[in-house]
């Protein structure tokens, strides 16, 4: 079918409704490059001003999905369902780490592709290439192996899966059309569903260090995300859970794989980050159908965790991808470290009453932990640790936190940026709940 680019944008600039047809076409030409970078830019004003019903929401979805290579898993027999989570996104969010283990111990396939850092926010990938010799760009055939003799695979987005995204973001993102729930949702999935999933459990961020600026958006995404996955064929559902904090209480690369192996190992579980991790891995559990009930997935989580399998996962995935053989054994010898690490010390007496969480992300990215331009390379060691959480009573000059830096005015500079991410205040605040909402199909 034929159709003009134009009328296609006249036709969501007046706010009717696009055909399926008419989305195939045009996104075929954002893949081939027919349409044009203006015509692109256009149709993502008007959809940012005009939105797009869940039919036309789906049917983009799906036409970004199918603009490059789909996985696909069957003909691997693989005797448990293929599944994945994905996150919008925020500090100290490690979660990934010790999921993908979890869930591969517990008898699901996870083959997980994962992005970069992002604004204030730390990208699983990043932290995976914190490990020396981890390959996160591995040949379609290695990934497939490690899916399937692991279960768990995380690694980067390659350029065959969902290559329309690609130009279509970056187009968006310097045209201010960014923040279009129908947009942002065929985003995502068309990536997620590209790998070829059974189902699908999201992680929607809600508070200070969220993507989405309101509990209410964060809701409108959640629902947006659970009915046009479950449209285009995957079981989808997504959990709002909170980003009012740092989700554990560290934030940087190479220390949060150390946090995620502590995790793994059993040395520490920090209350927060086990909560969101059990409730994702158990969410998963159940809509792919491996467990009947959140509390049987939880009790089976529990037990991989216990008797050491899910460590033993991460470990053969990390050196099934080219990393050290002895990493969980021997962290420190394979993890950059900081070569200056020092408190920040309460400015004064009281209790812990708001975190500008969005502050403490970006705190890690002047630290050399993220980037501010796509071609930053990021220095893996910096970060903080020892965040301590709203509701905790300090004295004045304990410390907020321990800065890992590269130098002393680096770490000077993060020390005045955490003092300003934290409020102190004489009232112990309500605490907020870690998961808001459960929003299934």
């Amino acid at each position: 079918m034929s159709f003009l680019p134009q009328e296609i944008v006249r036709k969501k600039r007046d706010g009717q409704a696009l055909s399926a047809d008419e989305i195939r076409f045009f996104v075929r030409g954002i893949t081939d490059n027919s349409v044009t970078e203006g015509q692109i830019a256009a149709l993502a004003m008007a959809v940012f001003f005009n939105d797009m019903n869940m039919d036309e929401r789906i049917a983009f979805t799906l036409a970004m999905r199918d603009s490059g290579q789909v996985m696909e898993w069957r003909s691997l027999n693989l005797p448990g369902p293929v599944v994945d989570k994905h996150s919008t996104g925020g500090v100290g969010d490690v979660v990934s780490l010790m999921l993908g283990p979890m869930v591969a111990a517990t008898g699901g396939y996870v083959p997980m592709i994962s992005g970069r850092g992002l604004g204030h926010t730390g990208g699983t990938l990043d932290k995976f290439d914190s490990i020396p010799g981890y390959c996160t760009v591995p040949d379609p055939e290695l990934f497939r192996k490690v899916v399937k003799e692991v279960g768990v695979a995380i690694i980067g987005q390659t350029a065959q899966l969902a290559p329309s995204d690609k130009r279509f973001y970056s187009i968006r993102d310097v045209t201010a059309t960014v923040e279009s729930v129908a947009m942002i949702t065929g985003s995502i999935l068309s990536k997620k569903l590209a790998a070829g999933l059974d189902a699908l459990a999201m992680d929607v961020k809600v508070g200070s260090g969220a993507f989405m600026p309101t509990y209410e958006k964060s809701v409108e995404l959640a629902e947006s995300i659970v009915k046009v996955g479950n449209g285009a064929g995957t079981r989808t559902s997504a959990l709002l859970t909170d980003m009012n904090e740092s989700l554990g209480p560290v934030a940087g690369n190479a220390l949060e794989v150390r946090l995620a192996i502590d995790y793994l190992t059993g040395k520490r579980r920090p209350a927060r980050l086990h909560e969101v991790t059990m409730a994702l891995c158990a969410e998963m559990l159940v809509i792919s159908g491996v467990e009947k009930t959140e509390d049987a997935a939880r009790a089976k989580l529990q037990a991989a965790l216990d008797s050491g399998e899910a460590a033993a996962r991460f470990a053969r995935m990390v050196s099934a991808l080219g990393g050290p053989a002895d990493l969980m054994e021997k962290p420190d010898q394979h993890l950059e470290s900081a070569p200056i690490v020092v408190p920040v010390p309460a400015p004064q007496e009281g209790f812990v009453s708001a975190v500008d969480c969005r502050g403490l992300g970006l705190t890690v990215v002047a630290l050399g932990g993220g980037r501010r331009r796509p071609s930053d390379a990021i220095d893996f060691a910096v970060g903080l640790t020892d965040l301590v959480e709203l509701g905790d009573q300090l004295r004045a000059g304990q410390p907020l936190a321990l800065v890992h830096a590269r130098t002393q005015q680096a770490a000077e500079q993060a020390i005045r940026e955490v003092q300003a991410a934290y409020t102190i205040g004489a009232i112990k605040p309500a605490a907020n709940p870690i998961i808001y909402r459960t929003i299934r199909p």
